[in-house]
């Protein structure tokens, strides 16, 4: 256990140490900087943000509901006379804490299940990635809505249930990059040296396939930010009157037709974080040397 231990931490360091590089490369490229500038600007802001925000998100005023963008209020105020522009900066704090805790947990966990899925092969292989194609098949909405109604929509019902569903599709993407070393020599030498899943997971394969999870993690967490603003959206994410993106968009909608900049807000600022998380995803694939392009193997 204590050498496992030390080849996991091993593992942990070699990959920060790889970290800085990559993120210099991505830097080199224009639109790795836009898109890792978007990231950081967001991350930045959500951290921030409740220092500076001129009003009080819950602060409601009836003489300016719906009222027009103006210099006390940069983006007018919504049906309840709340600040829009305040709730805008403080609308991905949740988003981000939630997803950004959740895309870890599904690349690791799907990362570890695919990768022994490919190191063991044969008809446990076949077997259980036909449980994976069925749970794929299913309309994900249906199957988070499911639990979410069963269990509520807390950040500790929120965080697990992303990181389950999320963390199924991760397991085809392991599973494939595993195949294309599970038949190389240093993994035959490693079984012949009587070592075990484990440390040959660890010490053998995690180190060719990472590249593969990180790109993966990135877009993972792209598509988790919008799963998570429709279920805000649907009613089944963050409550009122917590500030949120997609909650925002769902209680301005009614609105549209002449206060469109209720709508305005949160939509820029949810585009502007998942296309920075986009371009950042594709700089750091061609970093890596990794293409997207590349069907998984059923």
């Amino acid at each position: 256990m204590t050498d496992l231990l030390k080849l996991f931490l091993s593992k942990i360091l070699s990959l920060h140490q790889k970290a800085w590089t990559v993120v210099g490369d991505i830097y080199s490229k224009p639109s790795g900087a836009i898109g890792l500038t978007l990231v950081i600007f967001h991350i930045c802001l959500a951290i921030t943000s409740p220092l500076f925000v001129p009003y009080d998100f819950k602060m409601m005023d009836a003489s300016l509901m719906l009222s027009e963008p103006s210099f006390s209020h940069w983006l007018g105020t919504d049906h309840l006379g709340r600040d829009i522009f305040s709730r805008t900066l403080l609308g991905g704090r949740e988003a981000l804490l939630v997803t950004g805790v959740a895309t870890p947990i599904a690349v690791t966990w799907g990362g570890f299940i695919g990768i022994l899925f490919g190191l063991v092969g044969g008809r446990i292989d076949e077997f259980l990635m036909r449980i994976v194609d069925a749970f794929l098949s299913l309309p994900w909405i249906l199957k988070m809505l499911l639990l979410i109604v069963t269990f509520g929509s807390s950040t500790f019902v929120l965080i697990p249930t992303l990181a389950f569903f999320y963390g199924i599709p991760v397991i085809r993407i392991a599973r494939a990059a595993t195949h294309d070393f599970v038949a190389k020599d240093f993994v035959s030498a490693a079984k012949a040296r009587g070592h075990k899943r484990l440390t040959i997971i660890l010490s053998e394969l995690l180190p060719n396939v990472r590249d593969s999870l990180l790109v993966e993690g990135a877009m993972r967490w792209s598509w988790m930010l919008l799963a998570f603003s429709s279920l805000s959206f649907l009613g089944f994410g963050v409550a009122p009157p917590n500030p949120d993106w997609g909650l925002m968009i769902s209680d301005a909608r009614g609105f549209m037709s002449f206060r469109p900049w209720g709508v305005l807000g949160p939509v820029v600022a949810l585009s502007s974080l998942i296309i920075g998380i986009n371009l950042s995803a594709d700089a750091l694939a061609k970093a890596l040397g990794i293409d997207r392009t590349q069907k998984a193997p059923v």
